[in-house]
């Protein structure tokens, strides 16, 4: 009860292959791509061009040298995900040396990845252990000394009060069985000042996963419920957090993963039909209103709902 499910959560016996990397290693965390996300130690690289046209047309915008050349991720970046350009995990959250990031429910450990490469001490806690190990590993190896894993469940996490300046809580809720208990300890964990960063899907997003998914993607230890903004808010208001920032993010992984159930192909592998979303997509970001046009439908139709909080 009210275990906090890792990002890439349980395999169940008898499940194809596919639908277990669809329901339970894609189950709402925003890292259906390889290399998600972007490696801190990589250097800021540009996109890789549009394919050429066949007919003339004016020449594309010089891309930012600081995106990732994966066009989901980059997606993202143009959000403001993973900036270490201005030093952000996401907007209005900077992270630095002088911080104590908690990343709970953290899956791979991408975001404590980004957090480590900022120079902060980063604090992993999963209730996967094997799968928090493998964060662990991949963090310690791209910053020797900074990290920790604390193997936890959500009602009661392994870190002292009061020790995060920034706790992490990424597309946990929607698995966990009293989201308020785990919000109480979200708040007990943060330092008086600190910050907080919880997702979790979109409704409308979730909505058309489930027209189109498998039942099992809405089944335990998966998505047990869908998260209204309301409900999200009020959980983060009621623990005793003041809310900075609400929003909304991911048009385009929204869609992708909207077509994987009819594809039927792991989203990391090449499908004509991925392949063609791709290059619209990249197309798209290259015309002159192409990171507007993102930004407006990143609203109309998010794969994920952000809170930013602060703890009084």
């Amino acid at each position: 009860m009210g275990q906090i499910m890792s990002f890439a959560g349980r395999v169940v016996r008898g499940v194809p292959r596919r639908l277990r990397r669809a329901a339970f290693e894609l189950a709402g965390k925003p890292l259906p791509i390889p290399n998600w996300p972007p490696s801190p130690q990589a250097g800021p690289v540009a996109s890789p061009a549009p394919a050429a046209a066949t007919s003339p047309s004016p020449p594309s915008p010089t891309p930012e040298p600081h995106l990732h050349p994966d066009l989901g991720t980059a997606a993202i970046q143009l959000h403001g995900w993973f900036r270490a350009d201005r030093g952000e995990l996401y907007p209005q959250v900077p992270v630095g040396p002088d911080d104590v990031v908690a990343d709970i429910g953290c899956g791979d450990g991408g975001a404590g990845l980004f957090c480590a490469g900022q120079g902060a001490r980063v604090i992993l806690s999963d209730l996967d252990g094997e799968r928090l190990e493998q964060a662990r590993a991949r963090v310690a190896a791209a910053a020797p000394g900074r990290v920790e894993a604390l193997h936890g469940n959500g009602e009661a996490l392994p870190i002292g009060d009061g020790t995060a300046t920034v706790t992490i809580c990424m597309e946990v809720i929607e698995h966990v069985d009293h989201p308020p208990a785990l919000c109480a300890e979200l708040f007990r964990i943060t330092r008086p000042g600190g910050l907080l960063l919880i997702a979790c899907p979109d409704p409308r997003s979730e909505a058309v996963q489930k027209t189109v998914a498998a039942p099992i993607y809405f089944e335990k230890p998966n998505h047990i419920r869908i998260v209204q903004h309301d409900e999200l808010q009020g959980w983060v208001r009621g623990a005793g957090f003041e809310i900075l920032r609400c929003d909304t993010y991911g048009f385009y992984e929204a869609v992708k993963w909207s077509m994987f159930w009819s594809v039927a192909v792991d989203l990391g592998q090449p499908h004509p039909v991925y392949e063609a979303w791709e290059e619209t997509w990249r197309r798209l970001l290259d015309t002159k209103d192409g990171e507007k046009v993102q930004r407006a439908l990143d609203a109309a139709f998010p794969k994920s709902q952000v809170v930013v909080a602060h703890r009084p």
